[in-house]
């Protein structure tokens, strides 16, 4: 399927107590929500607006822009901590769910979150990077560093040099595309909850790995239903090694490894991930009709 999506045709708005959250949505079937990570310029059309026709073949797709993105709301304090809320309430405002979650970074490690605590909202979990915590890397990551170089005193120069450190291949770092992530990361709203995010302060405490760790510990414990984890193997941002714990800690978890891919395998390793995710969401569903 190769339909290409509009954005103002999918786009949509729900209006919650806390503010109005912005999705898209594409497709027939079953529900299905997409949740993008962080970083200057994102968003869930950023992330996701590649996948939407693969995935809108079989599910009902939602791309949700999590607070202080995109055309959502601005998050009060750190985006990090209005995300999961954020969610719950699109779930209950459309009326979704139990539905299977796929989050990239941050939007994994809050579909991981939900999984953790609201067990019965969601069916299957999927994460590109985004969980677990780096046994043998330094923290915080090289990735995470230039990210906050450039939120602290942005340059169209540090901006592509964070997008560099986020795949392997330069090459898809079109300037249109680097213009896009520009563009959307210098407005004034997003740019000022982007730092609520990511500054010198967040960079101290990731140093201190002990102070998080029982808490990512006991919410992987937590996580009841099936998931797929998937890592690039050449990810600067979060690397390969957090799938380890993740990957022991999680009761039902199985793990793809993209090689030749960084930290955007929905984008640089587009097709291989749509077929990986769509077979592990579909398994079920070709059981009960073969």
């Amino acid at each position: 399927m190769s339909t290409e999506f509009d954005f103002h045709e999918t786009s949509r708005f729900l209006r919650t107590s806390r503010g109005d959250l912005h999705y898209h949505v594409a497709g027939d079937g079953p529900p299905l929500l997409l949740l993008h990570g962080s970083g200057p310029g994102v968003s869930g059309w950023a992330n996701f607006r590649g996948n939407l026709p693969a995935f809108a073949q079989d599910f009902t797709t939602y791309v949700l822009d999590m607070p202080g993105f995109g055309k959502s709301y601005s998050a009060e304090a750190n985006p990090l901590f209005s995300a999961a809320p954020a969610v719950v309430d699109l779930l209950d405002g459309l009326e979704l769910g139990p539905l299977p979650i796929v989050g990239n970074s941050m939007g994994g490690a809050i579909a991981a979150r939900i999984a953790a605590d609201h067990p019965d909202r969601v069916s299957k979990l999927a994460t590109i990077g985004g969980i677990g915590l780096p046994l043998f890397n330094p923290s915080p990551s090289e990735g995470i560093k230039l990210l906050v170089d450039f939120v602290e005193d942005p340059s169209h120069e540090k901006l592509r040099t964070w997008m560099e450190s986020m795949v392997y291949d330069t090459d898809i770092l079109t300037d249109e595309f680097v213009e896009m992530r520009w563009k959307a990361a210098t407005d004034p709203e997003q740019a000022t909850d982007l730092k609520k995010l990511y500054n010198k302060a967040s960079l101290q405490a990731m140093r201190d790995r002990s102070s998080g760790a029982p808490d990512q510990v006991a919410m992987l414990t937590r996580i009841q239903a099936p998931s797929l984890i998937m890592f690039g193997r050449d990810d600067r941002v979060t690397p390969l090694d957090s799938a380890l714990l993740a990957m022991r800690l999680i009761k039902r978890c199985e793990l793809h490894v993209f090689y030749d891919c960084g930290h955007w395998a929905m984008i640089e390793r587009k097709a291989e991930f749509e077929d990986v995710v769509r077979s592990f969401l579909l398994r079920d569903r070709a059981a009960v009709t073969s």
